[in-house]
């Protein structure tokens, strides 16, 4: 399928080098340029992505990496990038985004260290960012890239039941935020370039979710399941983790929002998603704090060391938000995502005398099982230390930024 598609474009598209060498040039020199104060005018949004280019000179130095990496956490990042471009028109946003990939990919379109035998669900991700510049640039590299991520999916693991596996080393495994990864890249490529042969597929991972990682009794999402029930964290009977992290929950909001945007609204499933969005916003919006952000143990806002965390908060406010803006959740959304986002910036935001803006006491990146052993505890996710400025917050502010027009 992927080969007989990259058969027809090579035969209508021809790379023009010298374009594409201009095209680096002026991105570089238009990144580097951006170091000047940050204006007060300006939308936070852009206030978020101009300090963002002004830390990050390059997209993967976010979260203090030292050597460029193929990472989920970049493409939620630039994401928000490519929305403020369509946004703004502005270039410098485009630039930041290819400069990033053409950083991690080679002259043959291979993906630096990336070897599909890890069947690691995160690398699909940044895949979402190929294929506008795949339709700017005509570059058959980004083209390629994406052909290989649609294939990793052909092959990888499966539980029982059919959900993928977050990772070959996590088997019988489905985690919430593989959702996120994964679906709307899959949907994407689907509509784009398979006419939407795949959308049941698709639907069968939310609808595994809402079958075995839904809380009975809140409503809400726990972070991961093992339908084997064989893993240390695995509850006996259900096969969940033990705790709803809030950020986990912000994942499977913004896997519903971004997804839905593929799918027909005659397809069956249409309506089946959009319930499952109506009804954890329903849920989620009855543990928000006073103010209107949400907690890292979700469900239980007075245990002792729980807080408000602003990459939950931010993803649920661009949920909301985006929701309502498509028509898939009620107009009071938007404007409790209005509210949430005035409580975040009081909360959360700190412009330093350059006008750079910090958001801070973000939470430290989560996982289960592994070496050594990171068993899904309520007081797992309340001890591992938050951090300023961690890019998934970042992100988190900025999508909601844009969707909110702030």
């Amino acid at each position: 399928m992927y080969q007989s598609l990259l058969t027809k474009i090579k035969l209508k598209t021809a790379i023009v080098l010298l374009f594409f060498l201009g095209f680096k040039t002026i991105a570089q020199n238009q990144n580097k340029s951006v170091q000047a104060i940050i204006s007060y005018d300006l939308k936070w949004s852009e206030r978020m992505a101009l300090t963002i280019l002004n830390k990050y000179p390059q997209a993967w130095q976010l979260d203090g990496n030292e050597k460029p990496k193929w990472d989920y956490k970049m493409g939620f990042v630039l994401s928000g990038f490519e929305k403020l471009y369509q946004k703004t028109n502005d270039k410098k946003y485009l630039n930041y985004i290819k400069e990033y990939v053409d950083e991690m990919i080679d002259s043959t379109g291979n993906i630096k260290k990336y070897d599909i035998k890890e069947y690691n669900i995160d690398y699909l991700n940044p895949g979402k960012l190929l294929f506008n510049l795949y339709d700017i640039t005509k570059d058959l590299r980004y083209f390629e890239i994406i052909g290989k991520l649609r294939t990793q999916l052909e092959t990888q693991p499966r539980t029982a039941s059919g959900g993928f596996w977050h990772k070959e080393i996590y088997p019988n495994q489905m985690w919430i935020d593989g959702l996120y990864m994964t679906e709307p890249f899959y949907a994407q490529f689907s509509v784009k370039y398979e006419k939407g042969k795949s959308l049941d597929d698709i639907a069968k991972q939310f609808e595994l979710v809402q079958n075995y990682m839904v809380d009975k009794k809140t409503g809400l999402v726990y972070q991961a399941w093992d339908e084997s029930k064989e893993i240390g964290w695995a509850d006996k009977q259900t096969g969940t983790s033990p705790t709803m992290w809030g950020r986990g929950i912000g994942w499977y909001m913004m896997a519903l929002v971004e997804t839905l945007d593929y799918f027909p609204k005659s397809h069956p499933k249409y309506k089946v998603l959009e319930g499952y969005l109506n009804q954890i916003a329903k849920n989620v919006n009855q543990y928000k704090s006073e103010s209107g952000l949400w907690y890292q143990v979700a469900d239980k806002p007075e245990k002792f060391g729980n807080y408000v965390e602003p990459s939950a908060s931010g993803m649920i406010i661009y949920a909301f938000a985006k929701g309502a803006n498509k028509g898939y959740l009620g107009g009071s959304y938007k404007s409790q995502a209005k509210k949430s986002f005035d409580s975040f910036v009081k909360e959360f935001v700190k412009v330093d005398k350059k006008g750079e803006v910090n958001v801070l006491n973000v939470s430290s990146n989560i996982g289960l099982g592994g070496k050594p052993f990171r068993d899904g505890t309520n007081e797992y996710y309340l001890t591992s230390k938050p951090r300023d400025n961690g890019a998934i917050g970042l992100g988190a502010f900025l999508l909601a930024a844009i969707e909110l027009n702030k």
